[in-house]
């Protein structure tokens, strides 16, 4: 089947092209600790075997930048940065990259009194000179709390769709056309709309596909597949991600499901109704990824998993974050959320936080919780 394809230009990151009639390139990211340089390249090396066109890795401090130095002398494949909070790195880690990822709500973090269009073009010159590629990444944990703003609370959608045309048209004016955006969300439906009406007002940039958050195999991948289905079939998406939440050794299944989607939706093979809004226990829980700082994270995620299973025909959400970078503003829309730092897991309902609780301690603590949820949804039915 030819499927239709987004008149958006070509983007070079590395030996990969995205966009234009290129095909749709797959993408992974690391989870090991940056700084452990030998792990990191065995699993970019693995990722891009197992079929990566692009790995991601995070870089959240000087440490980071200078074991990305040494990771890249130790693979050939096409890397991008994760930048977080901090933009000036963007200095440090180009030289060694192909695409710099930056967050447009996490620009206000450092130096606030300057502007987030002076920092973007800090990045922008940094890229330019380093032959780097560039990916606004726009996440719904993060919104520009300036576009949050200005827009209703229960609208996410369009603050997030105005500060990726805002951040594009900026680029746009520094004559830097090299980018790509972002728009994810853990819910596929938000990821459809935020995509489709991105699409719609700017079919020239690239995008990067992606469900933050999806969760466990087999549920991250079904959420997966179902928005890339609504999208990529529409000739919307030129990049893309599966986000697992999998131990360090089966990050290459996130290569082997995009593949499979992709070739799916290729041959036909896709659902003619897609209906999300199921009356079901919902978990999200991101993908492990080098941030997390307790690797406990992912075997609490499928503990919690198990662990609600008694609670599967109840219409709630519990989201299982692991770091504190995204996890307390990405668990806000839940109903019940848990974010993981080093010794403790931070439990909140809805944005309202509960304590910190020992990772042996959280399960009973959450199960009561959700039991008091579901009490009230049954009080509200009868």
């Amino acid at each position: 089947m030819q499927l239709p394809r987004n008149p958006s230009r070509s983007v070079r990151i590395g030996t990969v092209s995205i966009g234009h009639d290129h095909p749709i390139a797959v993408q992974s990211m690391t989870a090991t600790k940056t700084q452990d340089v030998e792990a990191t390249a065995a699993q970019v090396n693995m990722l891009a075997e197992a079929g990566a066109d692009v790995v991601r890795i995070a870089v959240d401090s000087a440490k980071d930048a200078e074991a990305l130095a040494e990771i890249r002398a130790r693979t050939e494949a096409n890397l991008s940065v994760d930048l977080q909070e901090n933009y000036r790195l963007a200095a440090h880690v180009a030289p060694h990259v192909d695409k710099i990822r930056y967050n447009p709500g996490h620009l206000y973090h450092h130096e606030r009194e300057k502007s987030w269009q002076d920092k973007v073009r800090f990045i922008a010159d940094v890229a330019g000179e380093h032959d780097c590629a560039i990916r606004v990444g726009v996440n719904c944990g993060s919104i520009d709390p300036a576009q949050a703003d200005s827009f209703a609370a229960d609208d996410s959608i369009t603050p997030m769709i105005t500060s990726a045309t805002e951040h594009c048209a900026l680029l746009d004016t520094l004559g830097f056309e090299r980018y790509c955006v972002s728009l994810k969300d853990s819910d596929p439906a938000k990821v459809i709309e935020l995509n489709r009406r991105f699409a719609e007002a700017r079919p020239d940039v690239p995008l990067h596909l992606g469900v933050t958050e999806a969760g466990m195999p087999p549920e991250g991948v079904i959420k997966t597949r179902i928005a890339f289905e609504q999208l990529v079939s529409r000739g919307i998406g030129d990049t893309i991600r599966v986000s697992l939440t999998v131990p360090n050794d089966r990050k290459g299944e996130e290569i082997a499901a995009g593949r499979a989607i992709l070739a799916d939706i290729a041959a036909g093979r896709v659902r003619s109704v897609v209906d999300y809004g199921l009356e079901t226990l919902n978990i999200i829980s991101c993908p492990s990824c080098s941030r997390v700082e307790n690797e406990a994270f992912v075997e609490l995620a499928a503990q919690v998993r198990e662990m609600t299973r008694y609670a599967k025909n109840h219409a709630l959400t519990i989201a299982v974050m692991g770091c504190r970078v995204n996890g307390p503003g990405e668990t806000d829309d839940a109903d019940l959320g848990l974010w993981c730092g080093p010794n403790y897991v931070n439990l909140k309902r809805g944005e309202e936080e509960l304590g910190a609780f020992g990772y042996d301690d959280i399960l009973p603590r959450l199960k009561s919780e959700l039991d008091v949820l579901i009490a009230r949804q049954q009080a509200g039915s009868a």
